[in-house]
């Protein structure tokens, strides 16, 4: 049995095809499948059901991969070690970042942590939460940034920051004259939001828990852009909610139609996840330096009150 014979195994067990996963492998196809046939034999068993469209794991096969997945880990840690030994911060690294927090978080850092740790080759894949919690499971990812807690048992989570829920009213709102406002304030039968699959949505929904799909009003829009949300409010067509770090680059003329919560402010957790496994720990914790180091000035928010990322029905 030897390690590469396991990586086969994943390939195959992930894609659910012996070509697909001897692309992925930059092998060719009987290359793989005849390691994968030599483990078979090793141990007296099968590992898949080859008579399946997709092919399917047998149940011993499926023991096989959980185990498998936990030795190609530990086998990989053996590099973590001599690198962490060697004081040498470099190599791939892939980060997920979700769509609400890439286009403001990413340039406040970016730059800072290529210039430090230039033997670094960051990969950065922009994917929702589902995604790329599948994708840490699957190794396909090395850490990524998220709004939390998540609740996964197979998940750690290190806290960035704090960034609360901010209002954007249009002048006609009947709480525009407010400096500061409650939950209440908000019109939830016009409030504008991001279409179905974005945490930031759900957030929203478990703050003003008796949001309803009012059939009062004449439409009704999701859209996968703060901007669009923004031009719709300015039109009088609803309000919307907009994360702290996205407010900070808008035009004077619309920062004035902000209003913040009081305290505790209503506000989303955004962290570091990793798989539990803590494979490549040095270059995490070199990331989450850089980007703590960013954010202390920007966003120093402390009485907040977490709302849950987690779509009420996976509550």
């Amino acid at each position: 049995m030897t390690i590469t014979q396991l990586y086969y195994v994943l390939a195959v067990a992930e894609n659910k095809n012996f070509t697909l996963a001897a692309e992925k492998c930059f092998v060719t196809q009987p290359t793989l499948s005849m390691q994968i046939q030599k483990l078979e034999d090793e141990l007296g068993i099968l590992i898949f059901d080859r008579s399946k469209k997709p092919i399917q794991l047998t149940e011993i096969g499926q023991k096989i991969v959980t185990q498998a997945k936990n030795i190609v880990n530990e086998s990989d840690r053996i590099q973590d070690i001599v690198d962490q030994q060697k004081g040498f911060i470099g190599g791939e690294f892939k980060l997920g970042i979700i769509p609400t927090i890439m286009p403001t978080l990413l340039p406040m850092f970016l730059n800072n942590f290529i210039k430090k740790y230039p033997k670094i080759k960051l990969i950065i894949e922009e994917h929702n939460t589902e995604e790329i919690i599948t994708r840490l499971k699957n190794g396909h990812l090395d850490a990524a940034i998220a709004a939390t807690p998540l609740e996964d048992e197979k998940i750690k989570e290190i806290v960035l920051y704090y960034e609360p829920f901010v209002a954007y009213f249009p002048e006609n709102h009947h709480s525009f004259q407010k400096e500061e406002i409650e939950v209440d304030d908000i019109d939830v039968d016009t409030l504008l939001l991001l279409q179905d699959g974005h945490c930031f949505r759900d957030g929203i929904l478990n703050l003003c828990k008796n949001v309803n799909n009012s059939e009062a009003s004449p439409f009704q829009i999701e859209s996968g852009s703060f901007e669009t949300l923004i031009k719709l409010a300015d039109e009088g067509l609803g309000t919307t909610l907009l994360p702290y770090l996205h407010t900070l680059d808008l035009k004077d003329k619309d920062k004035l139609k902000l209003r913040h919560f009081k305290e505790p402010k209503p506000a989303r957790e955004v962290s570091l996840i990793f798989p539990k496994s803590e494979l490549k720990i040095h270059i995490i914790d070199a990331l989450r330096q850089v980007i703590a180091g960013v954010v202390k000035g920007a966003i120093v928010f402390q009485n907040v009150q977490i709302i849950s990322p987690l779509s009420k029905k996976t509550q």
